[in-house]
């Protein structure tokens, strides 16, 4: 929420921000976790260009994936498709170019055994006898790559990642075994968490079943680089912030935006700091990778990895831009407020510790104002300390690590409480 806004009003705001984009489409449905022997159903032939999906007679309709229900069209050969995940964030949606002679696959959602039969029963019902080509995955993150090299062996296809992204995923796999590292506990603790809290991040952490998966081989691709698909044009656009070198994929002359998530209608991706680069400055390259996006044609389909499908582009970089530039100001009013309480109080300002600043976890409890599992605290935490990074390297804010192991911040000069999100 802004700094001054109610409850109320946030809301309000957030519904204005949805009514600010067109959506175009229904949301697909979720095919079966069981696949189906295709061989055993009685079918016909629904045609959507070369593309055949089979319906099943004598059958459920359920038990066979339908166009335009579970699998749609949202421009010629592109079809969208929606991945279960069993987390708060219950889905991620995947793309399907089809080309004249293949398919090419963007992300590949988490490595499940339901999100496996989907993919078997795609390249069933859908892919004609037709090969995929390629594997396309916009960034590391586990629901975007963790089943890249399943994929790979089940289609005999090339991975296509950035380099950023592919080795960034491998690192962090092939260190799986460090988390929980004294660097790492102290990188929470010097935020102002407490120990017991730290311990159960640092455990979801290393419970998580779907870290640790890396594919052994790729194909690097970069900034404007093309992929050629059944006569268009698709543009690698490189997106900076929530991961290191994601990609999108724009084609220009049917204004089409394959976003990941650089652009998504109804969240905003994590922004984050960690312990691996813990005076980096993501927030900037998210700003940057926001004006980026705002040069692309206001009428782009854009189509996002959460989320509904949706047009007026322009108009969710501005919301995105203006949501963070509502928590840097959070962050500024309540360290005014923290600030003058003490003054007020000549004895809690005396005798208390806090009265030179304020930690990274106090800013994190302004800005997350609600009860939150152990790893919604870890990505919290990095995304406050993304805020407060950016207001330091600007020169707003400066810390100081105290004897406690703590860092406290201190604003520099008296702040000034922006009243609009232009520029970053």
């Amino acid at each position: 929420m802004g700094a001054t806004e109610s409850l109320r009003e946030h809301y309000a705001r957030k519904q204005r921000d949805r009514q600010a984009l067109d959506y175009p489409f229904s949301t697909p449905e979720v095919i079966l976790t069981k696949p189906v022997q295709v061989e055993s159903v009685q079918t016909e032939s629904v045609q959507a260009g070369p593309a055949k999906a089979k319906i099943a007679q004598n059958k459920s309709v359920d038990e066979a994936i339908l166009l335009g229900k579970q699998l749609i069209e949202v421009a010629r050969g592109v079809f969208w498709l929606r991945m279960p995940m069993p987390m708060a964030l219950d889905h991620i949606n995947v793309y399907l170019l089809q080309d004249d002679d293949g398919w090419y696959l963007v992300d590949t959602g988490l490595n499940t055994s339901h999100v496996r039969a989907i993919w078997q029963r795609v390249g069933a019902e859908v892919f004609n006898h037709l090969p995929v080509k390629g594997i396309i995955c916009t960034h590391f993150h586990y629901d975007h790559a963790s089943l890249s090299s399943w994929l790979m062996e089940y289609f005999s296809a090339p991975l296509y990642m950035t380099y950023g992204e592919y080795f960034t995923q491998r690192a962090l796999a092939a260190s799986r075994q460090d988390v929980g590292s004294e660097q790492q506990k102290q990188f929470y603790l010097s935020c102002g968490m407490d120990k017991k809290l730290v311990n159960e991040m640092l455990t979801a952490c290393r419970d998580d079943p779907f870290m640790g998966h890396y594919p052994n081989r790729f194909i690097r691709i970069r900034e404007h680089d093309v992929f050629h698909i059944q006569g268009r044009k698709w543009q690698v656009v490189i997106g900076e912030g929530h991961s290191p070198e994601h990609a999108c994929l724009y084609c220009e002359q049917d204004a089409l935006l394959i976003a990941g998530d650089q652009l998504l209608p109804e969240i905003s991706s994590n922004v984050l700091v960690s312990d691996v680069e813990p005076e980096s400055d993501p927030l900037s390259n998210w700003f940057s990778s926001l004006d980026k996006l705002s040069q692309l044609k206001a009428d782009t389909l854009v189509l996002p990895s959460h989320g509904p499908v949706f047009k007026n582009l322009h108009a969710r970089v501005d919301q995105l831009r203006e949501h963070h530039h509502d928590q840097l100001d959070l962050v500024r009013s309540k360290a005014s407020l923290l600030s003058e309480a003490y003054k007020g109080n000549s004895e809690a300002y005396k005798g208390n510790t806090n009265r030179n600043g304020f930690t990274a976890y106090q800013a994190l409890n302004w800005m997350f104002d609600r009860k939150l599992s152990p790893i919604e605290s870890m990505l919290a935490q990095g995304e406050t300390l993304a805020h407060l990074n950016w207001m330091h390297w600007q020169g707003e804010l400066e810390y100081s690590d105290e004897p406690d192991g703590i860092r406290r911040y201190r604003f520099t000069k008296t702040n000034t409480i922006r009243n609009t999100g232009e520029g970053s």
